[in-house]
């Protein structure tokens, strides 16, 4: 193994990589022993997709502030691993695309609904086709809300208050949306008109991939404060929607990897690897990025919200309730990068945090939290796979101060794509799937075996892992009853 990758265990969930070398800040690790020894075994067979190297190189990017950081569901991403986290000095330090990635504010919105699993059961298999056939999903899926360009503008800036003005949803739920709904500094001149182009007709649409519309039944309850807080109770079902900016968060990254890679030469900053490359924050190039970031967040919370639209529809027409019964519990995403004040060595400091396949998870008292959250902090939603389980979590004072107020964000692959599709068959999975009371609906076969329970690890070790740490608490399980794949 090299040494310059040695981890030192200083927890029961927690390894040290010291800072040495060109690393300019120490980095740390949150995970079970299972992960830390596949990536142990990743740096021993020096095999190129490592996410221990990538964190090592993250490290090494200017203005890094405390550590950086690799939570439990961390696997190998483009420059920084998915589970990682990254905070810079919003004076001295940069913008990196790998610490965002393609997906921009990627992220779950968790609706709540007043059925019980028996009031579900005897509809299930008519909510499931209902879903399937309102809700476009695949890829290249388009939707029904087609905006001309000028439209496309408004909708960057505004995000989610855009859909809601047009009839996509309720006032209620801006409140229980991160960032109301709204990044600020969002200026669509910053974004592309081929980006522009590719999202006109995806606004309310799935996509494919790991996005995905469950309809889950609270299993049990974990923290009965917080989950009280939530309103959430056993039995309740309860809707979860991933998915996040689709064709234009992707264009954005393509089109700001050429702008940053000339950045990074022009500014004279070391990159080890293409996806790293990055801007000083305060640069033209850093501040351009930054803007298109929040126009993609935004194109993202509005596409969450018309699918949450869609699918009160739905439950109107199946059950006859009406939209204010289904209730907007959190929405959230996992690729961004933020401004945020977090406090170090006793100073409190203005800090932009980079979360790749991480959310926001701060603990309480943050003005950041909805109001009726703010005693325990507000939800993080944690995907696990369409065969087990995800949970609803929230932050706590040390994970504050030990991870930036960032928590994990799924499961985490353990197989690639095309590792799964090879070892895996979409019909056996769907079938196995049924056998488990679980009903899968998908646009492709072979997206089903690249999604496949066995893609992923164990859900229940990576939050088991993130809860020993202490920077999450568990608030509820919840288990899968409708599956609606791309």
């Amino acid at each position: 193994m090299a040494e310059e990758l040695e981890l030192e265990r200083i927890s029961e969930a927690e390894w040290l990589l010291p800072k040495h070398g060109e690393m300019r800040a120490p980095a740390r690790v949150i995970a079970d022993e299972l992960t830390i020894t596949k990536l142990r075994q990743d740096t021993a067979e020096k095999r190129e997709w490592n996410a221990l190297r990538q964190l090592h190189d993250v490290a090494c990017l200017p203005g890094i502030v405390g550590e950086a950081l690799a939570l439990p569901d961390v696997h190998p991403g483009y420059g920084f691993p998915i589970g990682g986290v990254a905070a810079f000095d919003s004076i001295d330090g940069v913008v990196v695309v790998g610490g965002v990635g393609f997906d921009i504010n990627c992220g779950v919105r968790l609706l709540a609904t007043p059925l019980d699993r028996a009031a579900l059961t005897s509809r299930a298999n008519d909510v499931a086709r209902d879903l399937f056939d309102t809700v476009p999903a695949g890829i290249g899926s388009e939707g029904n809300l087609r905006l001309p360009m000028s439209e496309i503008d408004e909708l960057l800036e505004q995000g989610a208050s855009y859909v809601i003005e047009r009839g996509y949803g309720l006032a209620d739920d801006i409140e229980f949306i991160e960032e109301n709904g709204r990044i600020e500094g969002a200026d669509p001149e910053t974004v592309s008109t081929v980006a522009k182009q590719r999202q006109f007709r995806q606004v309310g649409t799935l996509g494919a991939g790991n996005h995905y519309l469950e309809v889950q039944e609270v299993a049990e309850i974990l923290d009965r404060e917080a989950a009280a807080a939530y309103g959430l109770t056993k039995g309740q079902i309860v809707i979860s929607i991933h998915t996040g900016s689709r064709a234009l968060g992707h264009q954005i990254g393509q089109d700001y990897l050429k702008v940053m890679e000339e950045a990074s030469r022009k500014y004279h900053i070391p990159i080890r690897q293409q996806e790293l490359v990055c801007a000083p924050i305060t640069s033209p190039e850093g501040s351009r990025y930054l803007s298109a970031i929040a126009c993609g967040g935004n194109c993202a919370f509005a596409n969450r919200q018309v699918i949450a639209h869609l699918v009160r529809s739905i439950l109107h027409r199946v059950f006859g309730m009406s939209p204010s019964s289904v209730r907007t519990v959190y929405d959230i995403g996992h690729n961004n990068a933020k401004f945020e004040e977090h406090t170090i060595d006793g100073e409190m400091r203005r800090l932009l945090v980079h979360r790749k396949g991480s959310t926001r998870a701060f603990g309480p008292h943050r003005a950041e939290s909805p109001a009726v959250y703010r005693d325990v902090g507000h939800p993080t939603l944690v995907g696990g796979t369409m065969g087990t389980a995800s949970y609803v979590m929230h932050g706590t004072d040390l994970g504050m101060t030990k991870a930036f107020g960032s928590g994990i964000h799924g499961a985490g692959r353990a197989l690639s794509r095309k590792k799964a599709a090879k070892k895996y068959w979409g019909e056996d999975v769907k079938s196995d799937l049924l056998s488990r009371g679980i009903i899968l609906r998908a646009h492709s076969t072979r997206g089903i075996a690249e999604e496949a329970p066995g893609a992923y690890k164990d859900v229940e070790r990576v939050v088991d892992a993130a809860v020993r740490s202490g920077i999450s608490r568990s608030v509820a399980r919840l288990v899968p009853i409708i599956v609606i794949k791309g």
